[in-house]
């Protein structure tokens, strides 16, 4: 399980993941509970691996520059 979600992804995801939480305190009735789906992106950026990139071969992370 390597890193597949760069710094910038990272960073995104962050923000997203707060702003649907944020859906928690801001919804009424039995809507709120889809600022759950928040903790998701959260978690990705937190672990820096994403499974769905891993399905669909994607990586955000910067290439290693090797040396010639």
């Amino acid at each position: 399980m390597g890193a597949n979600v760069g710094n910038i992804d990272r960073g995104l995801r962050v923000v997203l993941g707060i702003a649907l939480l944020s859906l928690l305190f801001v919804l009424d009735g039995n809507a709120r509970y889809i600022g759950l789906i928040g903790i998701i992106p959260l978690v990705t950026a937190l672990f820096r691996f994403c499974p769905l990139y891993t399905v669909l071969g994607v990586s955000t992370c910067a290439m290693p520059s090797g040396k010639a």
